[in-house]
């Protein structure tokens, strides 16, 4: 067993050891946008949610696998998921300071999940009893959806995360029997299930059992999923490719399903080094980012199975899963470690803030499962969803934020993300250095101001790599007031020297206000503008703007909005506050169709419109809401 260590995934025994992400304990976030929802999540969130729990019969699923008479089972086949996101967010939710009542509730649900399980390894409280015949029957069937090892993924990732943050290795022993069990189930031997589960996760969860124990025959059972799976699998009739996966070129299908597998295939690749892994990792991420993402990360816009469309499919009534987000981030911190490449960061950020945040509303009490960016008032927050998929996720994400805030190389520290705190950091040794102990408090009013001050706590010789996002532009950087050479957006700027206690770095991104237009291949967007600042996607709220209808909004290239701070607006926002044309619906008496030859474009009145952080929408009355406008 390796040395418990509080890290979401680890890759120092693999072939790219370095650089890694901090883990979740060593940062201690203390500014005024994160550090306020992850307590959010940890006294409102998790709490509500394990209620959700009992009241949906979760628990009481896994009560009854272990006895207790007088339950039936209640939920999705799949249901089991939820419980092991919640256990997983409340476990690293730990790491930002104690919680009696959570550890609690940890504790019920850690003997909740070692009774449930039976005497041959064999864990989902779905198929216990008279199911009991019906374990693994849909593997590599057309139906394949009772996600067994979609389950054991989650439950996989739980228990190491337990046994990472705690030390405990209580639920590692229940995996290993569980993965044991997969061994000899499922493969391509004699007597086993040929076969993979149409949702991909074990693959992850496998690869992090395997890098705790050391037993290679986890790899072996995540490696045999990528190696049998042709297409991205069948899930709710949606048709897929039945190609082998490393001769796909673009993303189809299932939008979670397609990142959680990209995830789980940059897990392998780490651990193996297989070029065609690689190759097709960098491939789909293109493909992913040049073609099928919405400017605010989110990702999948069909209604119809979750899924991607073609590229540059990217209607305003986006499907865009909260889930869908999370899984680009969890692939893109996976390719950030093997490559370091600012370009993972940048994209972090840009769902974090936008696609991710969204799905979930300022009072962390109601979720989006969809994530549009146009809608007419009708699309609103729910406290809970009958695939409760979403939720837990989320919670788990924010539990894991502090650690994706810094990456540690030998002799570097890399700053991905920018917010106030301070960060307790051990650089790995290599075979030219030792382990060294580095110690940094970062200021900064983040996402709403660009100036980011590190003050270094710690003296020696290393190197601090500040991340420069690829839209900031006129970047400026200093070392105890002394100007440094323009730095280069898109990039990590590495400064190495020999620190001293007190140094100051202070890095200046300068955050105008920017229209962003859409590939012409858009076609849903052409001719349209959206409006960001910073890392923020900005959109008009019928709130805000109730004497125009949204829809109505043009913008021209010459349209000026200024910044400003509001305190009282949706906890405290950055608004964009400026001019824009606005359709007279007068003009149209009624019409629903004109000759464009009668008078061209619409005639547009000048009308005074605020804009507000898309993630912040809906948390008020019901209204449209517009990210994409017209350009007038």
């Amino acid at each position: 067993m390796t040395k418990p260590d509080a890290l979401i995934f680890d890759t120092r025994g693999g072939a790219f050891p370095s650089p890694q992400l901090a883990p979740v304990s060593a940062v201690q976030l203390t500014d005024a946008f994160w550090a306020p929802r992850l307590e959010t999540n940890r006294v409102r969130t998790l709490p509500t949610q394990y209620l959700q729990l009992e009241e949906t019969g979760c628990l009481d699923n896994f009560r009854r696998a272990a006895g207790q008479e007088g339950l039936k089972f209640r939920g999705w086949v799949f249901a089991d998921t939820d419980l092991y996101k919640w256990l997983e967010a409340a476990i690293w939710a730990l790491a930002s300071g104690p919680l009696p009542e959570l550890e609690a509730r940890i504790e019920s649900a850690v003997a909740l999940i070692e009774g449930a399980q039976d005497t041959d390894g064999y864990l989902n409280t779905a198929f216990m009893f008279d199911r009991a015949p019906e374990r693994w029957a849909t593997i590599n069937t057309e139906g394949n959806n009772h996600h067994e090892l979609y389950s054991a993924g989650h439950f996989f990732q739980a228990a190491v995360a337990h046994y990472r943050a705690t030390g405990s290795e209580r639920l590692i022993a229940v995996a290993k029997r569980l993965a044991d069990h997969i061994a000899v189930a499922i493969g391509p031997g004699e007597g086993q299930k040929h076969g993979v589960d149409a949702h991909p996760e074990v693959e992850m969860g496998l690869v992090e059992l395997f890098r705790i124990t050391g037993e290679r025959r986890y790899l072996e059972s995540a490696r045999y999923q990528l190696d049998a799976r042709r297409g991205m699998g069948r899930i709710n009739g949606a048709e897929y490719p039945f190609l082998p996966i490393r001769e796909y070129d673009r993303l189809v299908g299932h939008a979670v399903c397609a990142v959680y597998l990209m995830a789980g295939v940059a897990d392998v690749y780490a651990e193996t080094d297989e070029p065609a892994l690689g190759a097709l990792l960098e491939r789909l991420w293109a493909n992913m980012t040049q073609a099928l993402m919405y400017i605010t990360g989110g990702i999948g816009p069909r209604w119809d199975n979750e899924a991607f469309g073609a590229d540059y499919e990217l209607p305003d009534r986006a499907y865009a899963e909260t889930c869908a987000t999370v899984g680009s981030i969890m692939w893109s911190a996976r390719m950030l470690v093997q490559e370091q490449d600012a370009k993972y960061a940048d994209l972090i950020e840009l769902s974090l803030y936008n696609g991710f945040l969204s799905g979930i509303s300022l009072d962390g009490q109601s979720y989006y499962y969809q994530n549009v960016l146009g809608d007419d008032g009708t699309q609103r927050r729910q406290a809970w969803f009958g695939c409760a998929c979403c939720p837990p996720n989320m919670a788990r994400l924010f539990a894991q934020l502090p650690g994706y805030f810094y990456s540690v190389a030998p002799g570097c520290v890399f700053v991905n993300l920018y917010a106030s705190g301070e960060a307790h950091l051990t650089l790995p040794a290599d075979e030219t250095q030792e382990a060294r102990e580095v110690q940094l408090i970062q200021e900064t009013n983040y996402p709403w101001d660009g100036r980011i001050q590190i003050t270094v706590q710690s003296e020696g010789k290393f190197s601090i790599a500040l991340r420069l996002p690829a839209w900031a532009r006129d970047v400026s950087l200093s070392i105890n007031d002394e100007a440094l050479p323009n730095p280069v957006a898109g990039d990590y700027a590495r400064l190495t020297g020999e620190w001293k206690i007190g140094d100051v770095i202070v890095l200046d991104l300068p955050m105008p206000v920017r229209q962003i237009v859409a590939h012409p291949r858009a076609t849903s967007l052409f001719g349209r503008v959206a409006l960001m600042r910073g890392p923020l996607v900005y959109c008009f709220e019928q709130e805000d703007n109730p004497f125009v209808d949204v829809r109505d909004i043009r913008i021209t290239p010459t349209s000026k909005f200024t910044p400003e701070l509001d305190q009282g607006l949706l906890g405290g926002v950055v608004a964009l506050r400026g001019d824009a044309g606005v359709v007279n619906e007068k003009d149209w008496a009624g019409a629903l169709y004109r000759e464009a030859s009668e008078s061209g474009e619409a005639e547009l009145e000048a009308r005074a419109v605020t804009a507000i952080p898309y993630y912040a929408w809906a948390n008020r009355g019901a209204g449209a809401m517009a990210v994409w406008v017209k350009r007038g």
